[in-house]
């Protein structure tokens, strides 16, 4: 058997002799072709495939039509609001249900299109909040309260019920319920949330509000 560098050399000869002469070539400037760019890391179909599936990718992101539908804190007009305010820890509450009337006049909602409506504590928000949902009168109820840490279990307790029904409540109206209830460890925390150095929850709630109805008037109507 000849030696690998022999058969180099073999192979060599024989190429070069089976390779037509270069006259009876086409010009290369005369040949119509289209250049392929693989990258040197490819072996195999399987890599090939994936260049293709890829691109074939990348044309359909480009040309598929997709719909993003966003409420907006511009068309507030005409849209009617429930607020749901607890009256425990009455002292916050009140400041919070002050920045949300805030918010809603500085965004174009009448006033005669805001019902607040007044429950002993932030217990009790979320069945009235449901049954103002399924009224059909409101695009959004804002729920309103705050329960602050104790030296009980009652804080989880309350806290946790509260969530809950406010949450409820938006999935058995189809109405939006937004949760704008403080839980908090101390009253100073609270004071901070309700227009403080943290700003005014209530307000921030109310802007969730209108953007939620806007969403649902103008986009999910059924």
């Amino acid at each position: 058997m000849a030696s690998f560098p022999a058969a180099q050399r073999l192979l060599h000869a024989h190429t070069f002799r089976s390779c037509p002469p270069l006259t009876n070539r086409p010009a290369i400037s005369s040949l119509s072709y289209k250049p392929l760019s693989f990258s040197s890391s490819m072996t195999g179909f399987g890599q090939v495939g994936i260049a293709i599936e890829l691109k074939d990718r990348g044309s359909f992101v480009q040309t598929a039509a997709v719909r993003h539908l966003m409420g907006s804190l511009t068309r507030a007009e005409g849209l009617r609001f429930a607020v749901v305010v607890a009256r425990f820890n009455e002292i916050v509450t009140k400041l919070l249900l002050e920045g949300a009337l805030e918010t809603f006049k500085r965004y174009s909602v009448k006033e005669e299109d805001i019902d607040v409506v007044w429950v002993p504590g932030s217990f009790e928000i979320g069945v009235v909040a449901e049954r103002l949902g399924k009224s059909k009168k409101y695009q959004a109820i804002l729920c309103i309260g705050a329960v602050i840490r104790g030296d009980t279990s009652h804080y989880d307790a309350v806290a946790n019920s509260a969530a809950s029904g406010v949450l409820s409540a938006g999935l058995n109206s189809g109405v939006p319920c937004i949760f704008g209830v403080l839980t908090c460890d101390d009253m100073d925390q609270a004071l901070n949330r309700s227009g403080g150095k943290s700003g005014n929850k209530g307000a921030e709630a109310a802007l969730t509000a209108i953007e939620m109805a806007s969403l649902f008037e103008h986009h999910l109507i059924q």
